[in-house]
């Protein structure tokens, strides 16, 4: 159980990046018009032109929270890092799951306007499952 934590969150170093160049979702104007690949990074990038507040608050969710906690998570896994910062940790995964609600409610709202046409694309199950992967991992090893 112990080694499985370990190795299932070093995988989630590796799929955070992936997850963040994943298209999160295909969006157009109409359904005339073809459409548009979303990521994290694509988004991001839009949002750094238009509002820098949202654009680090994103920045902070998407990137820094989930992965500072998988670093975080580590450290513990190795005994570099004393078990009493997990609920700093924990936080951080509730923080990047903020995020994927973002997401959603963009989605939501997007279809509810009925000028655009959204569909949702393979990477926001895959960065979805990362976030979800990580608060169960930090669950595991505080129980642990």
């Amino acid at each position: 159980m112990k080694t499985a934590l370990k190795i299932s969150n070093l995988a989630l170093l590796i799929l955070f990046p992936i997850a963040w160049f994943a298209p999160l979702l295909r969006a157009g104007l109409l359904p005339l018009f073809g459409l548009n690949e979303v990521s994290v990074v694509t988004g991001l990038q839009s949002l750094w032109d238009t509002d820098i507040a949202l654009a680090l608050l994103v920045t902070f969710l998407a990137i820094f929270a989930p992965y500072l906690k998988t670093i975080g998570l580590a450290l513990i896994h190795f005994g570099l890092l004393r078990r009493k910062v997990l609920p700093v940790l924990e936080f951080l995964g509730k923080l990047a799951m903020a995020d994927v609600f973002l997401i959603a409610l963009y989605v939501v709202i997007i279809k509810g306007v009925g000028y655009a046409t959204i569909e949702t694309a393979w990477g926001l199950y895959l960065f979805s499952g990362a976030i979800l992967a990580s608060i169960v991992i930090s669950y595991l090893t505080a129980k642990r």
